[in-house]
């Protein structure tokens, strides 16, 4: 039995933001109500917990809101034909919900809390807020399980590996401004086709076998996906 071909995605704050969950880098939404380096750095935690925890209170309660778009549904899709795995920056579970079964959440999960002090203790606390006062086992405060500017994207390691064995590469909602994940588009195969799908496409070093899509997520990703899953 021939082994499916691997399709590796790399998802960005794009393809949520089509289901209505604002980008710090656009306008509107939340994110303009907070100071970025106040709620998103693990130096705006140690100066103010209690306004980190009701930023992504807030954050988790919309994303429990919103709904898969045909973005995501498209993804989940080719796992009917390949073996497919999703690098995603976002923190949203709507990959998830849509259908895909094997998401490798870069920077964290709004879902999860963990431990402030003893970083292996996780949780899961579906949609729940998390308060001051809420402790892991062990008397620490519990926080949210958010990569924050500041800290290590400890997930990076295995995406540096899983990136190499893809046979398709498709990159779509990023602007590949955030490092260390833009970073992951030149570990890719020289040989293999790759898709960039953005409405304003990033500047880019030179790419082999890079096909660039100005269009959002919900526009493109439900055609690309026909195209793969009718080749034989």
């Amino acid at each position: 039995m021939t082994k499916a071909k691997h399709i590796v995605v790399l998802s960005g704050a794009g393809i949520s933001a089509e289901s209505g969950l604002s980008t710090f880098r656009g306008s509107g939404g939340m994110w303009e109500e907070y100071k970025i380096e106040e709620v998103a750095s693990i130096d705006g935690w140690h100066l103010n917990p209690a306004l980190v925890l009701e930023f992504y209170n807030k954050r988790r309660e919309r994303a429990a809101a919103a709904q898969p778009n045909d973005g995501h549904k498209a993804l989940a899709q080719l796992e009917a034909k390949y073996q497919v795995t999703i690098i995603t920056q976002n923190v949203d579970d709507l990959h998830e919900r849509a259908g895909s079964t094997n998401v490798l959440h870069l920077h964290g999960k709004l879902r999860e809390a963990r431990s402030s002090r003893y970083p292996d203790y996780v949780i899961d606390i579906g949609n729940k807020p998390i308060k001051m006062g809420d402790l892991c086992p062990n008397g620490a405060q519990l926080r949210p399980n958010i990569v924050w500017f500041g800290e290590m994207v400890p997930n990076m390691a295995s995406a540096t590996q899983i990136v190499p064995t893809a046979d398709v590469f498709i990159v779509v909602g990023t602007s590949l401004l955030v490092y260390p994940a833009a970073n992951l588009i030149y570990y890719a195969p020289k040989s293999i086709p790759k898709y960039l799908i953005d409405p304003n496409l990033p500047q880019t070093n030179p790419i082999p076998n890079l096909t660039t899509i100005p269009q959002t997520a919900t526009q493109a990703l439900p055609v690309l996906v026909a195209k793969l899953l009718a080749n034989t």
